[in-house]
């Protein structure tokens, strides 16, 4: 992962007020990362990305899907259209398959729950920031048992060692820890997660698992006790 030069600039978008300052209080703490705006809606949020020059908008957006108006999932889209450069964060108690899904389709660079403690999501923060993509354990154990259910597809666009990738993915870890659980080298990975997301045409991990979930190219785990 590339090495963050200044602090990462957060911008928080979440309907709670006692959550918001929670929040923002614990990204002050850290030196790492500066908030670069806190707001209750998208609607404010978009109008306030919508008035920043390139070098003010924030790195990553931390969003709430359940808000009133225009709804985190929705607003998706308008938030990459003025921030394109912006990863999202989806930040929700939601573990229901349909908002996992419709927001990794989306294009969100990771998403965590809200159960998550201060530590998980600061290092997701900058997971995210530095390149890669950030699912939260339970979420990816979600999505991993949500496989069980479906049928299962021939998987001949990936080759077993790419679909043993891709399943670390779908758990949760990044490149560094699957290069540790092979025991293959990082760069090695690296060129198996590129050619995953060049062969399923995505841009970042969610987006693969989500795919590879639509087209039922992960094998489905056993069930307990099979």
């Amino acid at each position: 992962m590339e090495t963050q030069t200044r602090p990462v600039r957060v911008m928080l978008i979440e309907d709670s007020v006692e959550y918001r300052r929670i929040l923002c209080l614990a990204l002050d703490d850290l030196p790492d990362m500066r908030l670069a705006g806190q707001f209750g809606t998208t609607e404010a949020a978009l109008r306030s990305l919508a008035a920043l020059s390139g070098g003010e908008f924030p790195d990553v957006i931390l969003l709430d899907l359940r808000l009133p108006g225009l709804g985190g999932i929705d607003a998706i889209p308008h938030i990459h259209a003025v921030a394109p450069a912006a990863r999202i964060i989806v930040l929700s108690q939601s573990e229901e398959s349909e908002d996992i899904f419709r927001a990794i389709s989306a294009g969100v660079s990771g998403y965590l729950l809200k159960s998550a403690s201060l530590t998980e999501i600061a290092n997701g923060i900058r997971i995210v920031a530095a390149g890669e993509a950030s699912l939260d354990r339970h979420v990816a154990r979600h999505i991993l048992d949500t496989l069980r259910t479906r049928s299962q597809a021939p998987a001949t666009i990936l080759t077993d060692r790419e679909l043993e990738i891709l399943s670390l993915l779908a758990e949760g870890l990044v490149k560094k820890e699957i290069a540790k659980r092979l025991r293959i080298g990082y760069g090695t990975v690296d060129t198996h997660v590129t050619h995953i997301y060049a062969k399923l045409n995505v841009a970042n991990a969610p987006a693969a698992v989500s795919r590879a979930y639509q087209r039922g190219l992960l094998l489905p785990l056993p069930g307990p006790g099979r």
